[in-house]
């Protein structure tokens, strides 16, 4: 599709995204599929929601690095196939990437959703040659709740450390598109359900384990964010750079919390320079040894 084809379609996805309707379909339809190989349906555990797709340069020259890549969707929702464009630019920009579903309220609560992300990674590291990526290069990104996923595996060792894991030594870095980080109290009974007892609450949030022995972090929000407070990002920054961990804190204009993530998508990456950012971090701290 030429550039004048696709135009009004562009449009149409820009502000569908922009007022989060997440016009997702148009975004996957738009998205180059040239030059990958993509594999559905994975198992990497028990159960329905243990499932993953697999999204990989078409070459599978080896030793590439490995993205596991975490959805959004407030914990209770969301489908790995919906971010089929994260996976297709993430592989054409050369890294095997892995997304994975994991189980969501109300099947399950905190810390379920946790404990099937280090699982995940886990499948990744176990299988990353078989599709061209290099075992020890291991990044782990995600958006909004995924973000949290993700900063959670990396702070609090206790979820990689049941599949036998460290993320001292396992993790290259982390990638946090407008994530929660820190965001207590809750309001929501949704999420008071999600969260537990208001004592052990704290134990829920990024920002409390931070002790600066963490992956180097690569923190983005949107200065406009509506979902999610941008303040979530500046906070965890400051702590991790106070405990004296590496991290890097990237602020954007005129997006919005669906963009955040639907820029990271080929048809959008004129927009803004998140995904030229974010990929040259990863470039940086997952760089071979």
């Amino acid at each position: 599709m030429g550039v004048k084809a696709a135009a009004p379609a562009l449009l149409v996805l820009v502000a569908g995204l922009t007022a989060a309707c997440s016009p997702i379909k148009t975004l996957n339809a738009l998205s180059p599929k040239g030059g990958i190989s993509v594999i559905h349906d994975i198992a990497y555990g028990e159960g329905a929601s243990r499932v993953l797709d697999v999204y990989a340069p078409a070459d599978r020259k080896p030793g590439r690095p490995v993205v596991v890549f975490f959805y959004g969707g407030n914990w209770d929702s969301g489908k790995r196939a919906d971010y089929a464009f994260v996976g297709a630019a993430l592989a054409r920009r050369g890294y095997v990437t892995a997304i994975p579903d994991y189980r969501l309220y109300p099947e399950v609560r905190y810390p379920a959703f946790l404990e099937d992300s280090a699982a995940a990674v886990r499948w990744a590291r176990d299988h990353a040659a078989q599709y061209g990526g290099d075992p020890n290069r291991i990044v782990l990104m995600g958006h909004s709740a995924g973000a949290y996923n993700a900063a959670m595996l990396a702070v609090d060792r206790r979820w990689l450390a049941t599949v036998d894991m460290d993320p001292r030594q396992d993790v290259k870095a982390v990638v946090g598109l407008a994530g929660p980080y820190d965001f207590l109290p809750l309001k929501a009974q949704r999420f008071k359900d999600i969260f537990g007892p208001e004592d052990q609450r704290p134990i829920t949030q990024p920002i409390n384990h931070v002790d600066g022995q963490a992956p180097p972090m690569w923190l983005a929000t949107d200065l406009g964010d509506k979902a999610v407070d941008p303040g979530n990002t500046s906070r965890l920054a400051a702590r991790i750079r106070k405990a004296g961990g590496t991290v890097e804190e990237h602020y954007y204009a005129r997006l919005s919390h669906a963009l955040m993530v639907g820029v990271i998508g080929s048809p959008l990456h004129f927009l803004s320079s998140v995904f030229r950012d974010a990929t040259a971090f990863i470039d940086a701290r997952a760089a071979r040894p």
